[in-house]
């Protein structure tokens, strides 16, 4: 992993909100072959829909990837990683959270940080019914902070989880929420808050019995939607009580699989307090990697030879290749 700690940003794209903003706009063609879509129940009345490549080696390791807040099973980071893994010999699933990639009608819930019970019954729905006994998962900002939660809760009591990556992970909630309403921080808020306020809108419609249209009216921060939208309907006090009982902080000092947290200091938004660092140094199975550049989930390189320039899709590959064993029968597709 020693060449992973020295990323180098792409010229002309050194600065966070660059890396940020091109890393989210910049257009590519990942290679991956046509996925098998899989509605997974996670909670009475409430089902999650994934999207699947499995290697026909029934030995291969198996990826679980999670995106961010607003994102989807298609997002490009997504289908970034899942067309690496995919050629490496890896299984993936491709998870969207719940209400995300257009299944707002698939549950009666909303989302947020703090919904690791998702994740987990996605895992033992691929032990359950494709016998998975090797899975490593990888998730990006909100996703980040979910997948290293599970793993604190679960703290070595399911096997199958053999390593975690956690790329941008919002894993300090209300540091990171509170600093996406300073400054120019205030245009990624926005982007978000429009597509919160547009699911809302489309949950009061489908959901009429059960949520109040005028709960948006006059929100102006993330954190007024967790305070006044979110909050009231899953079994938070508000959004500081949210804060902390979904945080992955709480919980790091529990991890017990090889995990990699990947951030940039130059992160726009995200900030992870001196206590989290802490614990993050006190955990010796966690590797945290902090370069000086990358933005918030972007860690755009200089593109090369055979090499495409996504820096944490690469590290993020190395480090579950380093954990886990592949047969040499699940290279033959």
């Amino acid at each position: 992993m020693s060449h992973s700690r020295h990323f180098k940003p792409r010229r002309w794209v050194w600065h966070g909100d660059l890396q940020t903003l091109v890393g989210n706009f910049l257009k590519r063609d990942p290679h991956l072959p046509a996925s098998e879509a899989a509605y997974i129940q996670t909670e009475p009345e409430t089902q999650i829909l994934c999207h699947c490549n499995w290697q026909p080696s029934p030995d291969a390791p198996l990826a679980i990837l999670l995106h961010g807040l607003e994102g989807s099973s298609d997002s490009q980071y997504m289908r970034g990683n899942a067309s690496k893994l995919w050629a490496a010999g890896w299984s993936v699933i491709r998870m969207n959270m719940r209400n995300c990639g257009g299944t707002e009608h698939l549950t009666s819930t909303l989302y947020h940080s703090g919904l690791s019970i998702d994740m987990l019954e996605v895992m033992r729905w691929a032990v359950r019914t494709h016998g998975a006994q090797r899975i490593s998962l990888i998730g990006y900002s909100m996703g980040g902070n979910i997948v290293l939660k599970l793993a604190g809760e679960l703290a070595g009591s399911m096997p199958e989880l053999q390593s975690i990556v956690g790329v941008s992970p919002a894993i300090d909630l209300g540091p990171s929420a509170d600093r996406l309403h300073q400054g120019r921080n205030r245009v990624y808020e926005w982007k978000f808050l429009r597509g919160l306020l547009a699911r809302y809108q489309r949950k009061c419609e489908l959901f009429p019995r059960i949520y109040d249209p005028s709960r948006a009216n006059n929100v102006r921060s993330i954190r007024d939607f967790d305070e006044h939208v979110m909050t009231p309907y899953c079994g938070f006090t508000g959004a500081d009580d949210y804060y902390h009982r979904a945080a992955a902080a709480r919980v790091l000092d529990r991890i017990v699989v090889p995990a990699l947290i990947l951030h940039a200091a130059d992160d726009p938004f995200i900030r992870i307090t001196p206590e989290t660092r802490a614990v993050i140094a006190a955990n010796p199975n966690i590797t945290f990697i902090e370069t000086a550049h990358g933005g918030h989930c972007a860690f755009l390189a200089e593109p090369g030879e055979s090499y495409d320039g996504y820096w944490a899709e690469h590290t993020a590959l190395a480090f579950l290749q380093q954990h886990v064993h592949i047969p040499q029968e699940a290279h033959a597709r």
